[in-house]
């Protein structure tokens, strides 16, 4: 490109504008990095190094660089680069979440090489002719190597579901199972709800950007977008049910009502039978892969057909073949369907037989198959069939319907739909065995769907028929009962009627007294059966675990496997995992925990998972010391559970973890915090914050975060280098995990404050943009989101330490990068914690206001006053002149009314920060000032309520803050009368620090002498 098409007319642009322009271009496309939808490993890093840019290009301009041709035509270069990355990120923020993943290759192959020639382009920057420091070069060489190196590369899971798609395109998967597979995976790797709504919302955002490439006659994504919109457009979101049947229907038609016989070519010349999966051998004839395979095997190498010597035994699919044989299938299989109708319709036995059968082969062949059965109409009739027909033909039949519904939402809604069907259905139930078993695994299909659930149980019988089924001699038509029973558990209704059945105790009465293999057949189907919280409750109060404990103990592996299984699943309801814990099932898990590895790994997996979830249930507010005691009877429990983490495998180790963080995260756990500690847990942890497992390394992550949070941090420091802060500070960029987020941010924030060697490592490692971008994103409290609360409060926890009042250049940092205006905000939406993290960051910002403050300047006298500038404003507190970003000026930032309105939270100990926040304005040399406009927003008073409504903290605040305005008669006068009553409590309950100050008010207030007892 040639320069004048980039820098417009740079003979006559100074350099130092060239470079100003360049760091607002920078900050541009870090900002729009930051506004793509969905995670881009490749955006993330390309903003790194562009974050480390904008000090050097910052330090250009300070320079006064002189004008030369090297540092135009270099500048040149960079800004095109720039501009480039700054059109990738901007195209990027505008796509649907679907696009960015399907072109996840191109953006990456995009960005990497923008990221070696923005690389490329600083390298051209002399800066060693420049007068830069040394260090500013050391950095500038590294960036540049690092940039013209770089590698970048989709994410795995990106690249598996490109593959997936790219597939399902190249062979024509028209299929709903795999479609509705497929958005399922694009939703969970792009961070979107599984939802209908939001899929079919995100499906119609691709399909517009489609239309937006066609608009950029781009024909080659237009062509590729639709051949992936063709795909996805078999899943059930993409279309409603009645477009489906249209769109069968208009085929249908068009085919007309008689069989194609298949072309010669469609049969393998070996087999003589139409070709499944045609292959090409290298003589350039086409076989039946089986067929020819088998031929190879037998030693042949010869063509079959030509007897030629074959130069080599490769297979190819023949794609156009195979797709016009599959066709060919498709449209007599269509036919097929409905000319079986008739035969249907005819009421003979035989002939509804082979209908029956024929469309039940049909439905068990293929997905697509199963759709045009049912939009051909056959589901009403298939329902009236068991209502009027034979034994034989009603099995036939819920056979077929059962094979009609498989992963078929539709065809379900179709069933029901349908007067009297499960009435129907249920009746079968009380039929023979054979018919009974065919109607309970529909009815198991059919309960899957809440809505069904409520017809399922208001038929009259049904709840006992099935409570019956649960109790026969067949195990799998037991298991299928017992399922149905748990779905129809959702609706209180049906509850109650199996109470009335007397449901639960039989069941537990077999698992007491049946013999080993319905004792296995029942606690395995209590372990894999999606049981409701109500019904887990009613087995362990009605004494399940009782049973189920005595398999452990006296049973074989799979006993013990199904009786574990059982408690785990039982166990995942806190409320259980409490009543679990009193009922002695804790010794037992831990003892097959504690097995040698030749035990079958899946039992000691699920004994972990089991315990995870006892230790869950601490956190209940019913739960006691005692139950911390039942879990951890003795320090070696602890000590044998923290081996366990080194010695097995992923699955033990996150279950393991899991435990300890539940108990560590208890009001009562110091002591099991302070064990750990001492036990080596922080040096394991750190270990698994580098884990490829990424459940693993977030459990580690999150049991860290708990043992970080008693004390000043230092045990936690000395454990952590400069390569472990910035792994951290990684990690803070690159997970998509929040409560991973939110516990990495809170180590952080744990580390000792005032270590100034820490800062310089979070600081070189890009950690304070980072805690900014969370806050500035996320500063509303999010009702009922608890982790992305708990991330904001670390998050401006975090934060303390970059305001820290002793380290003023800190502060000026951290304030020229706009934080200041984000905590005040935060002080009128964050939590209470939050609110109090702000304030206290704002008072220590105050702390160094006055100093900050510029002196006016007196103007000197002259003509022209009327021409001159108007004169600056000084502070109405600080009487300088003061800014948000130079002074950190409460009054500039409008920070003294959201203060004040915090001292109404009573939680998280907001109010104490915000008077501490406060108090900064009644210092000495501007106490007048700053009383006036604390009172201005109605905050003298607050204060004063202070003293009755406060913690001991807040209330010695507030009367530090009144001692000082009540020097002042005016307050004296009009605050004084509702002050009195209070600060006399005050000095007789007050703490040591409170009593005096109180009294010297009241002294004020001529209620005390100053000679009094009280001072």
């Amino acid at each position: 490109m040639a320069a004048g098409g980039v820098l417009g007319n740079v003979a006559l642009v100074p350099v130092s504008e060239v470079l100003a322009r360049l760091v607002v271009l920078t900050t541009e496309t870090i900002n729009a990095a930051h506004d793509v939808m969905i995670k881009q490993e490749s955006l993330t890093e390309l903003s790194k190094y562009l974050e480390h840019i904008k000090p050097i290009l910052r330090e250009l301009a300070n320079k006064n660089v002189r004008e030369s041709e090297t540092i135009r035509k270099a500048l040149e270069i960079l800004e095109r680069e720039l501009k480039a990355a700054k059109n990738v990120t901007d195209s990027c923020s505008q796509k649907s979440r679907f696009y960015l993943l399907v072109n996840c290759r191109n953006i990456v192959k995009q960005v990497q090489d923008i990221t070696r020639e923005i690389g490329h382009a600083l390298s051209l920057v002399p800066l060693a002719s420049l007068d830069m420091s040394l260090s500013i070069q050391l950095k500038a060489h590294k960036l540049c190597k690092d940039m013209q190196n770089a590698e970048f590369k989709a994410a795995v899971v990106e690249e598996e579901i490109v593959n997936k798609i790219e597939s399902g395109v190249r062979e024509r998967n028209a299929n709903s199972v795999y479609a509705n597979n497929l958005l399922l995976q694009i939703a969970k790797a792009v961070g979107i709800s599984t939802d209908t709504s939001a899929l079919k919302q995100e499906f119609e955002e691709f399909k517009k950007d489609m239309v937006d490439a066609q608009l950029r006659k781009n024909q080659a994504e237009a062509l590729q977008m639709e051949q992936i919109i063709g795909l996805l457009g078999w899943a059930d979101v993409a279309s409603s049910a009645k477009e489906r049947d249209q769109k069968y229907h208009d085929k249908r038609i068009s085919l007309g009502s008689h069989h194609l016989p298949p072309l010669q070519s469609f049969y393998c010349p070996i087999s003589q039978e139409v070709m499944d999966d045609p292959v090409e051998i290298s003589s350039g004839q086409t076989f039946e892969r089986s067929a020819i395979e088998k031929w190879f095997a037998e030693g042949h190498t010869t063509c079959p057909l030509t007897n030629q010597m074959l130069t080599s035994k490769e297979l190819r699919p023949n794609i156009i073949l195979r797709r016009s044989i599959q066709e060919w299938k498709d449209r007599n299989t269509v036919i097929a369907i409905a000319l079986l109708k008739p035969k249907l319709e005819s009421g003979e036995e035989q002939a509804v037989l082979y209908a029956i059968n024929e469309l039940l082969r049909l439905s068990e062949e293929k997905e697509t198959h199963r759709h045009w059965i049912a939009a051909e109409g056959y589901i009403g009739l298939l329902v009236d069939l068991l209502g009027r027909s034979k034994p034989s033909i009603r099995k036939r039949t819920l056979a077929l319907l059962c094979s009609l519904i498989k992963d078929n939402s539709d065809n379900k809604a179709r069933i029901t739909e349908v007067e009297h069907a499960i009435d129907f259905i249920v009746r079968s139930l009380a039929r023979d065995i054979g018919e009974g078993t065919r109607a309970v695994a529909l009815l198991l299909e059919l309960s899957k769907d809440k809505d069904v659930c409520e017809q399922i149980g208001k038929v009259q019988g049904c709840i006992l028929l099935l409570v019956t089924m649960s109790n026969n001699d067949n195990p799998q038509a037991s298991k299928s009962a017992m399922e149905i029973l748990e779905n129809l558990s959702y609706s209180e209704r049906n509850v109650v009627q199996m109470a009335e059945a007397n449901y639960f105790k039989p069941l537990i009465q077999r698992l007491n007294e049946g013999s080993t293999t319905v004792k296995n057949v029942m606690a395995s189907a209590l372990s894999e059966m999606g049981l409701t919280d109500q019904s887990k409750a009613a087995l362990v109060k009605e004494g399940v675990v009782a049973p189920l404990l005595e398999m452990i103990s006296n049973g074989n592996v799979e006993s013990k496997s199904a009786a574990i299984g059982a408690l785990q699943n039982l166990s995942s309801l806190p409320e259980n995992a409490l009543q679990m814990t009193k009922d002695g099932v804790v010794q037992p898990i831990l003892d097959l925990l504690y097995t040698p590895k030749s035990i079958v790994l899946t039992l000691r997996e699920q004994a972990a998972s089991t315990f995870a979830n006892l230790a869950a249930s601490i956190a209940l507010p019913e739960s006691t010391s005692d139950t911390v005691v039942a879990l951890l009877e003795s320090d070696e429990v602890i000590y044998k559970l923290l081996s366990l983490i080194n010695l097995t495998g992923p699955s033990i180790q996150g279950s393991i973890l899991r435990a300890f963080h539940a108990m560590c995260s208890a009001p009562t756990a110091v002591e099991v915090r302070e064990k750990l500690r001492e036990g080596g847990a922080i040096q394991i942890l750190l270990t698994f914050c580098e884990s490829s497992n990424l459940e693993l390394r977030a459990n580690a992550i999150k049991l860290l975060f708990s043992l970080s949070q008693d004390g000043d941090g230092s045990m936690l420091a000395e454990h952590l280098g400069q390569s472990y802060t910035e792994k951290f500070v990684k990690l803070l960029s690159t997970s998509s995990d929040e409560e991973e987020k939110a516990a990495t941010i809170g180590i952080i924030g744990n580390l000792p404050l005032y270590n100034r060697q820490i800062t310089e490592w979070l600081l070189e490692a890009g950690t304070l943009p980072m805690i900014i971008n969370i806050l500035s994103s996320g500063s509303l409290r999010t009702t009922g989101n608890a982790v992305k609360n708990q991330l904001i409060e670390n998050a401006a926890g975090a934060l303390c330490r970059f305001t820290i009042p002793t380290d003023i250049d800190l502060q000026i940092k951290t304030a020229g990068a706009g934080l200041i205006p984000v905590l005040v905000r935060l002080l009128g939406s964050g939590t209470p914690l939050a609110k109090r993290r702000a304030a206290i960051s704002l008072a220590q910002f105050s702390e160094n206001s006055g100093k900050l403050s510029r002196t006016i300047q007196r103007r000197k006298s002259f003509s022209f006053v009327c021409f001159s500038a108007p004169p600056d404003q000084p502070c109405r507190v600080h009487r300088g002149i003061c800014s948000v970003n130079t002074s950190f000026c409460l009054v500039e930032s409008e920070a003294i009314l959201p203060l004040v309105q915090v001292l109404e939270e009573q939680e998280g100990g907001a109010s104490e920060a915000a008077l501490e926040a406060l108090s900064t304005l009644v210092y000495d040399e501007f106490l007048e000032n700053g009383a006036v406009e604390i009172e201005r927003v109605g905050g003298i008073m607050s204060i004063v309520r202070m003293l009755t409504v406060g913690s001991a903290g807040v209330q010695e605040k507030a009367v530090w803050i009144l001692e000082r305005l009540f020097r002042n008669e005016r307050y004296r006068t009009e605050y004084g009368n509702t002050a009195q009553m209070p600060l006399i409590d005050l000095t007789q309950r007050g703490t040591n620090a409170t009593r005096p100050l109180a009294a010297k008010i009241l002294a004020h207030l001529n209620v005390l002498h100053e000679q009094s007892s009280y001072f």
